[in-house]
């Protein structure tokens, strides 16, 4: 086998220019004069797309364009198996963990890995005075990556003048790689706190697009009872998308399981057991089993899902079209005859048909009589003709029910998770304050799998490790 020398093209990671200059000559050949681009013909292909004002929003610093040019620049690192080191089955593992630093090893998967990342998550450093600011000069390649940052790592302190410059400089060219490797559905979420969340907001922006920023969730952990005037005990969690026209386009739902549902199906499963068909029994059993529940209990928050039918425990929704809007024919009452008052919006359902069809299921709910509008239901445990947008699909049982779904809710942008939890956890791990604000990893696998909708097969990547939450 002949050896690859520095002179070969498979020693270098993938040169993201030439690839661009490749997609515009695809896109505009007739910009490009003795291979080369002429801007003058560019600007005018472009039209009014091209901002030429000297003053313009967006965010600037000092060396900006040194830190785009490093990210196009191509690295001749090479990544080594270390098998000596490694746990499990090398040859059948699903797990890779790389030791270097982030921005060459971005560079070397480019070419691997370039559109197959489902999933992406970082805790990038907060920037806080005393954090690293990552060297990033290697001409001396990266076998000397040690002894480069033995030496050239400093505290980043805010007497420097360049306080934010350095860490803009720092993270900018590593998200550029990184959104090179998301899928076309892809996600990037992104741990930060107050010194630089705007700051990333708008490196997000000039690098995803504005429209791609899905939301900026709010992680408290805890007060601060020795704060002087506010306890400030969050942090945030920026989740963008490389394409969010592209999720929108595959109907993409990004649903979790209400919590104590289950709990709520398996008291149902119990009384139907005790009662047999006798709904009103059930009912009046299941709603006495709320009354009792501690205010603490997941399942109190449900107790709406006390009327029982052959599907099972459900509550009242909404009938009327969103938005208004919507349409407006006759629906009968099966009691006096009469049509029922339409919804002020319209009905949820655009043609009597579908109505109808919903009414046969049993999904639909008549009031007394026709002066007031029917209410559709919504199961703990939703059949297939429930699925919108606030259930979630079921899947055909297996022998032991796992794959049994239930009620689901869309997250919230606020959550709460005590830090002192994971503090404690990682203590019982690697001792006592190896590393100060650990990420908690029970919190982020239920953001994993929201984002990802569950797929277990997705590939999932965290370039800034940290203590280890994410791959755990």
């Amino acid at each position: 086998m002949k050896p690859i020398t520095s002179a070969d093209p498979q020693s270098r990671s993938a040169d993201e220019v030439a690839d661009n200059v490749a997609r515009l000559r695809e896109l505009f050949p007739e910009a490009f004069a003795e291979g080369k681009v002429d801007f003058d013909v560019l600007k005018q292909l472009l039209g009014g797309a091209v901002d030429e004002r000297e003053e313009k929003y967006g965010l600037n610093w000092h060396e900006k364009r040194r830190a785009r040019q490093l990210a196009l620049t191509p690295s001749t690192g090479t990544l080594r198996p270390c098998r000596k080191d490694s746990l499990g089955d090398w040859d059948t593992t699903r797990n890779l963990m790389i030791e270097g630093d982030n921005l060459e090893v971005l560079k070397l998967l480019q070419k691997s890995y370039s559109g197959k990342v489902k999933l992406i998550y970082i805790d990038p450093p907060y920037n806080t005075g005393n954090d690293f600011v990552y060297p990033d000069d290697f001409r001396d390649n990266i076998a000397n990556y040690k002894r480069i940052t033995n030496q050239g790592l400093t505290s980043n302190t805010e007497t420097s003048g360049r306080f934010h410059t350095n860490w803009l400089n720092m993270i900018y060219p590593r998200l550029k790689l990184a959104r090179n490797l998301l899928t076309e559905d892809g996600v990037v979420l992104i741990s930060i706190d107050d010194a630089e969340v705007e700051n990333m907001r708008r490196v997000c922006h000039e690098l995803f697009g504005e429209e791609n920023m899905i939301a900026c969730m709010v992680w408290e952990k805890g007060r601060k009872n020795d704060a002087k005037l506010i306890s400030v005990g969050h942090e945030y969690l920026l989740v963008v998308a490389k394409s969010l026209a592209t999720l929108r386009e595959r109907n993409t739902l990004w649903r979790e399981e209400k919590p104590g549902a289950r709990e709520i199906w398996e008291k149902y499963v119990e009384l139907r057991r005790k009662h047999g068909v006798a709904n009103e029994l059930i009912e009046i059993d299941l709603q006495a089993w709320f009354s009792e529940l501690p205010k603490s209990h997941p399942s109190k928050k449900w107790s709406r899902y006390k009327r029982v039918d052959a599907n099972g425990p459900w509550r009242d929704r909404d009938i009327s079209w969103p938005g208004g809007g919507g349409p407006k024919y006759d629906v009968i009452h099966p009691k006096t005859g009469k049509p029922c008052m339409a919804p002020e919006d319209g009905w949820r359902f655009s043609k009597p048909e579908e109505m109808q069809r919903q009414i046969k299921l049993g999904l639909v709910e008549f009031r007394e009589d026709h002066t007031e509008p029917p209410f559709r239901k919504a199961h703990i445990r939703p059949i297939p003709d429930e699925v919108e947008g606030d259930v979630a699909t079921v899947e055909d049982e297996t022998e032991n029910g796992d794959e049994t779904e239930f009620a689901t809710q869309v997250r919230g942008s606020y959550f709460y998770a005590q830090s002192q939890v994971t503090v404690k956890y990682l203590k019982k791990i690697l001792g006592p304050r190896v590393f100060n604000n650990p990420k908690d990893h029970s919190e982020l696998a239920k953001v994993f799998n929201y984002v990802t909708s569950g797929d277990r097969s997705c590939i999932i990547m965290d370039f800034f490790a940290g203590s280890g939450s994410a791959g755990q």
